[in-house]
């Protein structure tokens, strides 16, 4: 996929621009707290989240029974920008604030994801 229209064609998807946002904002959360936040099921994020993966948008590790993800710390830096300056947008803020109120986590002392 080319680079730039292989970028944009991630973000031209709600889901995924919405796991974008949440990373960013949160730095690193597990698949059960994605689905949490955006009420979707664990199937339909973890296909966004391979897409956002192989995009190199996202990194994942592995800790024991838990994957967490992140933003890819070797994003390209226009990617970055351009990245911040959609989510610094009115409309982009009050959406992430409502998945943020939703936003769980899972169960202290949980052996693996609620998810």
């Amino acid at each position: 996929m080319e680079p730039v229209t292989g970028f944009f064609q991630l973000l031209s998807d709600k889901t995924r621009l919405s796991v974008l946002q949440l990373l960013w904002a949160k730095g690193e959360l597990c698949v059960c707290e994605i689905t949490g936040a955006l009420e979707e099921s664990q199937p339909k994020i973890s296909r966004h989240l391979a897409l956002l993966r192989e995009g190199r948008l996202i990194l994942d590790q592995r800790r024991g029974t838990w994957v967490h993800y992140r933003l890819h710390p070797d994003m390209p830096q226009w990617q970055r920008l351009i990245l911040t300056e959609c989510f610094a947008q009115p409309l982009m803020a009050m959406v992430l604030e409502t998945h943020l109120a939703r936003l769980g986590g899972p169960a202290e002392g949980a052996r693996h994801c609620a998810a």
